[in-house]
């Protein structure tokens, strides 16, 4: 996926509430007997727009339980706590992110993560990117959607932390997707606040819109980002 800086373009990754495609991404659709599958070409960001509080063939995954600050850190891996400096580190199995500075944790914030057969990317990454007022361009249609505008499933802010260019299939609760290209993960917030806190995305890790823009603030590319699932 590649945000085009100076439109703030942001092109696809797969997630359940929205479906970013880059601009020279491709998505053709056929029917398999009585299952759609469409393929999606380009560099992408996963993230299926809802149609209401969610699609009818979702069903809701619960809220994560809430840890104590103490089992928070016991979910960190002793040489994350060791590091000097800011890092994140996303609890996939608690929904929950960590921001910690020089070993101590500093915040921590609800988060929603992928869903059954989507999952965040577990291990170690770093920041590759940051973008205010994101504009979301729909892998079909190819309409461009700003941030203000109702229907734009990223929020105001997005901080990319994971491309893989291998290429994915699988069932997005109504349809295959069969991408042939590039797909990246990152934080985003999100105008579906009731998400957070569940696992419903295709990878992409949703903050509620106050927390995502405080973390914007804090990390800048190159920051280390640990995914514990």
């Amino acid at each position: 996926m590649r945000f085009q800086k100076p439109a703030q373009l942001m092109p696809a990754a797969l997630l359940t509430a929205s479906l970013l495609t880059a601009a020279a991404g491709v998505a053709s659709g056929q029917e398999v007997g009585e299952t759609l599958r469409t393929e999606v070409k380009g560099e992408i960001l996963v993230e299926a727009p809802e149609e209401g509080p969610k699609r009818k063939s979702d069903p809701i995954p619960p809220l994560a339980i809430p840890l104590s600050d103490a089992a928070s850190l016991a979910r960190v891996p002793s040489d994350v706590m060791e590091r000097d400096g800011l890092q994140l580190v996303l609890d996939r199995k608690h929904h929950q992110l960590l921001v910690l500075r020089d070993g101590r944790m500093t915040r921590r914030f609800p988060a929603a993560v992928g869903t059954t057969g989507w999952e965040t990317p577990a291990g170690r990454f770093r920041v590759f990117e940051k973008v205010k007022k994101p504009v979301w361009t729909h892998p079909v249609s190819g309409d461009l959607v700003d941030a203000e505008s109702e229907g734009n499933p990223l929020g105001s802010r997005w901080i990319g932390f994971y491309r893989d260019c291998n290429g994915r299939s699988g069932w997005d609760g109504e349809q295959y997707l069969d991408i042939n290209g590039c797909t990246v993960a990152g934080f985003h917030g999100t105008p579906y606040r009731w998400t957070v806190g569940r696992a419903v995305s295709h990878g992409c890790v949703r903050l509620y819109e106050e927390n995502v823009q405080e973390v914007f603030d804090l990390v800048r590319v190159g920051t280390q980002v640990t995914v514990v699932p």
